[in-house]
């Protein structure tokens, strides 16, 4: 889950984007970058790895910025690196853009600018913000914006700024979060309010559709067709420790309220892929699903769609078990081997003794650019972000979620579904996700009930 920071005051932008970028650290990342407007010129600074790696690569040089954006990435499209890394520009070097989110037709997008002749240097998504900012400039930014609105599809929110403009930044809602902090002679852009909590209590939450042009003494918003929105500020109550975790008592908890946003976001996310499979599901007799903890459970309820769609003979075994039962295994059998992290050992060395047997391996992996999503032949991804909490939550149902795909995805090239069965039952799987949302919002009334079944409980240990 990627995070967004952005500042345009008085101070030096730099320390305080690297700040920021620091209270986002609970979020999880691979790498980190920020853009700044220097003396007329876009700047860009960015480093794969932690965010210290980024601060070394900044120490000794002396920036007077008082604008810039930054950006914590967890990857979703591309490996990564520090191409991959945000920001990400366009040709011209003159629109930097931070991203969080999935754009779902940024392949088709991709095509049409490249034959404009716009040149791509990274795998990512957000480039293609970059580039159709760029094209749709006319000397106004924000219509540049909602321009480039009109054409995306997915959950996004984004933030952009350029060195024709110098003293704005723009920023974009759809799905995903972005807040508006309001400070005095400045003013603050975030993906979560703790980035912005030393600096700002007074805070506006954008809504879906809604467009935030800053400058240091002013914020305006707009919806999606620049009409203007007014906004009521809320001065958050919270302190920094509370405010990582959303308002929730633990982080545990916070993760099972972002089940909805996992689920919707995987779906997302694998509509948004390349689907080319590198092998011939036709010629595939069985599946042998392998993983670890959690992931085995997951396996297991993927086994009845994989048969049930795909009409796949589909055996789960423990990843551990796997490698020292010499299960059989050749080039007629698919493994599916599920990790959230992509590191588990015995899960990697399991896929790793199917492909010497001539298997080929399709990986589930939660971590673009794990070790194995490298050695998969082909990788399908859930799009939780990280799992603070020890006990799998939003992760556990996202595989759930890629697996029921991935059935639908292998019946459909077998020619047992059609193309109208396919997307009617991923909508249905889009609805488990605003039912899931729904189930959650009665937590009270279902924790008033657990209250009242323990007291029942301890009633009737302590009357024997």
């Amino acid at each position: 889950m990627c995070g967004i920071v952005g500042y345009v005051g008085g101070d030096y932008a730099v320390p305080i984007l690297l700040s920021a970028l620091e209270r986002l650290e609970y979020r999880g990342y691979d790498s980190a970058g920020i853009a700044i407007i220097e003396k007329g010129k876009l700047v860009v600074e960015k480093k794969v790895g932690k965010i210290r790696e980024l601060v070394r690569s900044l120490w000794g040089k002396k920036y007077s910025s008082t604008i810039g954006i930054g950006h914590t990435r967890w990857a979703t499209h591309g490996a990564p690196s520090e191409v991959n890394a945000h920001p990400q520009v366009d040709d011209s070097k003159n629109f930097a853009v931070v991203h969080n989110g999935i754009i779902e037709n940024y392949l088709e997008l991709k095509e049409e600018l490249t034959a404009k002749g716009h040149r791509f240097i990274s795998d990512t998504d957000t480039e293609v913000i970059a580039h159709l900012i760029a094209e749709n400039y006319r000397g106004d930014l924000l219509r540049a914006v909602l321009e480039t609105v009109k054409v995306l599809k997915g959950a996004f929110a984004f933030a952009v700024i350029t060195p024709k403009e110098p003293d704005k930044i723009v920023g974009v809602k759809k799905g995903s979060p972005l807040i508006v902090g309001i400070g005095k002679g400045e003013n603050f852009l975030a993906s979560d309010i703790p980035a912005i909590l030393p600096y700002t209590r007074n805070v506006i939450s954008l809504d879906d559709g809604e467009v935030a042009v800053l400058t240091k003494d002013s914020v305006e918003i707009y919806n999606f067709e620049g009409l203007p929105v007014s906004k009521e500020i809320f001065v958050v109550p919270w302190d920094l420790l509370s405010a990582e975790k959303g308002g929730f008592k633990h982080f545990m908890l916070k993760e099972i309220f972002e089940q909805p946003k996992a689920i919707a976001d995987t779906v997302a996310g694998f509509l948004s892929q390349d689907l080319s499979l590198p092998f011939e599901i036709s010629k595939v007799e069985r599946i042998v699903t392998i993983a670890c903890g959690t992931s085995y459970h997951a396996g297991l309820v993927g086994k009845y769609w994989i048969e049930r769609f795909a009409r796949i003979p589909n055996e789960v075994v423990y990843a551990s078990e796997f490698r020292y039962a010499d299960t059989p295994v050749d080039e007629r059998t698919l493994v599916i081997a599920i990790s959230q992290s992509g590191e588990t050992a015995d899960t990697r060395f399991a896929a790793l003794s199917a492909k010497e047997k001539g298997a080929p391996v399709v990986g589930i992996v939660n971590v673009v650019g794990s070790s194995l999503d490298r050695e998969a032949d082909f990788t399908l991804y859930t799009h939780a972000g990280p799992e603070i909490g020890v006990a799998a939550t939003k992760t556990f149902t996202s595989q759930l979620a890629i697996l029921f795909l991935t059935a639908l995805l292998f019946a459909r090239r077998r020619g047992v579904i059609d193309r109208d069965f396919f997307y009617r039952e991923v909508e249905k799987l889009n609805e488990v996700a605003r039912k899931v949302e729904k189930v959650l919002e009665l937590n009270e009334e279902i924790a008033e009930i657990a209250t009242r079944y323990r007291k029942f409980k301890n009633f009737l240990y302590l009357g024997r």
